[in-house]
């Protein structure tokens, strides 16, 4: 059959292509045929001397839509576009034809990615973003075990299209091997916690070396699989001999699971977020290891307080009111994390008892004025990068579904947002605490100096909770403190502020955003936004298939994730000048009660 026949008998059911018309394929031999011709096309073997289509013509052609049917119901949809090639792959860099998902069912849509995996070294970019569209988001339309199953049954298959041990059911197999491998690499812990995956893993690498023998051209994956799964030991191809007993080997796997480490585990020398109460609404935020002890907590908290040491206690109060004072060796931290409770710092005296609300946390020095307005906005950005850093892609995606299990799941994605929100709160409460006017006003110069800084250091998260701290209304009533406010100060302020200026859908910080390079850490809030308002502005699922193009947006703006850290922060303060600055933003101390700071802000400037 010739190419130009092939072109016809793919779309003989709609000669004349028109915008929205369908094409409508029956089963898995027509299928076939779409990527029989995307083939021939993307390695241009169709003829060239073909007349040039018109643009209304290429128009309509863009426009057309492949509808694949099975047992006289939908089960996928692909809308065929233009595709611009890179110079060095195309020759000329000009366009060329792929079909795209649009929806489809979950068996579909991975049989169709199966199908346009490249086995080369470098894959076209379209495949590249296909294939990893669907690893950040399948978790929306399909479970965990689903995918496992689904590419064990692709694996194992030994017959493709009638034809017992075919060529293409090897190609299958290795691209199996492949997407295993980038599913692997790119979430990595995250698969500890889940047995499916491991036992998927550990039956698809022993299905691997049952078939080396066989295909030696398996070599090649099997060891590129070996190292996402840090596994060091190398073979021969005369051990995947089938009448070795691979038995030991698996038994050597399932031991030596270093990739399978449970990451619920957590390492002694982990630091971790804590909440240390002073009253019911103020609290000291502060980042400690985990083997941390009752008395390593008390220091610090006695310095951010500045009360003696030997004078607090620390106890847990659960939300039914029991309390439980710890002694000063035992471990707090580990003992909170898993039940539903606070840690209080009470004073000894007191019986029990917390301290009275405002009677402490008022009667206190202002130390940051002594301090490097630099100095602390790069401690800030150090704090923010660490957590930035450790979010994970997929946090994004089950934070905006909800899914099962979103608290485990978004564990860095929310501490990222308890460190925006508390950040906001300290500045508000640094300020509102000071109960001298001149020291009020350089207070507030310093923050505006800060979030200045923060916006130089690239660190968006930092800067917008500063800005939105000083926009607090209980800051900004204190008319007797801004009047005073020099006007280098204000105008600086107010071009700071525009940056957070959320007309026009946030235009103003995009720009300046897009400005920057990486490294740099976005204003978390605002992405999370972005993804929420795809997600609730289309449906997930069209007609009972996976709406694959509203998942493309999604996974989209979720990749700007990397793009944010193609490049590490380097930290080139020396150390004796950062360890105050260090100190106090990983102890924050802060009032978290809207109620509390306006009583405070009345306090100190009366309404006249």
């Amino acid at each position: 059959m010739s190419f130009d026949c092939g072109f016809k008998y793919l779309f003989a059911l709609s000669p004349t292509l028109k915008a929205g018309v369908m094409c409508k394929l029956q089963g898995r031999e027509e299928f076939r045929r779409i990527d029989f011709v995307q083939k021939l096309t993307r390695d241009q073997i169709l003829p060239s001397t073909a007349k040039t289509p018109d643009r209304r013509e290429q128009q309509e052609e863009e426009a057309a839509t492949v509808q694949v049917r099975e047992q006289d119901r939908d089960v996928l949809v692909l809308k065929k576009v233009s595709s611009e090639r890179p110079a060095s792959t195309a020759g000329s860099g000009e366009s060329d034809w792929r079909y795209m998902v649009v929806s489809g069912t979950p068996e579909k849509i991975l049989e169709h990615l199966l199908n346009d995996l490249h086995l080369d070294d470098v894959q076209d970019k379209e495949t590249d973003t296909l294939l990893d569209d669907f690893l950040l988001t399948y978790t929306v339309f399909m479970t965990t075990d689903d995918l496992c199953q689904a590419l064990l049954r692709h694996y194992c298959a030994k017959k493709y299209d009638g034809k017992a041990d075919s060529p293409v059911a090897l190609c299958t197999k290795r691209k199996v091997l492949l997407l295993a491998s980038q599913w692997t690499a790119l979430y990595k812990d995250w698969l500890h916690d889940d047995e499916h995956s491991k036992l998927f893993l550990k039956t698809l690498y022993r299905y691997v070396l049952d078939d080396v023998y066989e295909y030696p051209i398996l070599e090649k994956e099997l060891k590129e699989f070996q190292k996402v799964l840090r596994i060091h030991r190398r073979h021969t191809v005369d051990e995947y001999s089938p009448h070795r007993k691979n038995r030991a080997l698996f038994h050597q796997f399932s031991l030596k699971e270093n990739w399978l480490q449970h990451r619920g585990n957590v390492n002694e020398i982990e630091e971790i977020f804590c909440r240390v109460y002073i009253t019911d609404h103020s609290y000291v935020s502060i980042r400690m290891k985990v083997s941390s002890s009752v008395q390593d907590i008390l220091k610090i908290v006695a310095e951010r307080i500045q009360h003696p040491e030997e004078d607090l206690t620390l106890v847990t109060v659960t939300f039914s009111g029991e309390k439980h004072e710890l002694l000063p060796t035992e471990i707090a931290l580990s003992k909170t994390l898993e039940s539903s409770s606070r840690i209080y710092t009470y004073r000894k005296s007191d019986t029990l008892n917390p301290f009275a609300e405002n009677e402490e946390t008022q009667q206190r020095s202002v130390r940051i004025l002594g301090m490097n307005t630099w100095d602390i906005a790069l401690e800030l950005t150090s704090f923010d990068w660490s957590l930035f850093n450790s979010i994970h892609e997929q946090e994004l995606i089950y934070f905006t579904f909800s899914r099962q299990g979103k608290g485990e799941n978004t564990l860095n994605l929310s501490l990222l947002l308890q460190r925006c929100n508390e950040v906001q709160l300290w500045v508000a409460t640094e300020i509102l605490l000071c109960s001298q006017l001149g020291k009020r006003v350089q207070l507030v110069k310093k923050f505006i100096k800060i979030a200045a800084h923060c916006k130089a250091q690239r660190n968006l998260n930092s800067f917008f909770a500063i800005i939105m701290g000083l926009n607090t209304a209980s800051v900004c009533r204190l008319s007797q403190t801004w009047e005073k406010i020099p006007g280098k100060f204000k105008k600086l302020f107010s071009e700071l502020e525009s940056l957070t200026d959320p007309s026009l859908n946030h235009k103003a910080y995009r720009d300046a955003f897009k400005k920057m390079k990486p490294p740099k850490i976005p204003f978390m809030p605002l992405l999370l936004k972005d993804v929420t308002f795809i997600h609730e502005g289309n449906k997930t699922f069209l007609d009972n298939l996976v709406n694959f193009e509203k998942l493309h947006m999604i996974a989209d703006t979720v990749r700007s994730l990397r793009h944010c850290r193609n490049n590490q922060f380097a930290n080139d303060l020396p150390q004796k000048e950062h360890q105050e600055a260090k100190f106090y933003t990983n102890h924050l101390l802060v009032i978290d009660n809207q109620q509390t700071l306006f009583e405070l802000s009345h306090r100190i400037e009366p309404r006249v």
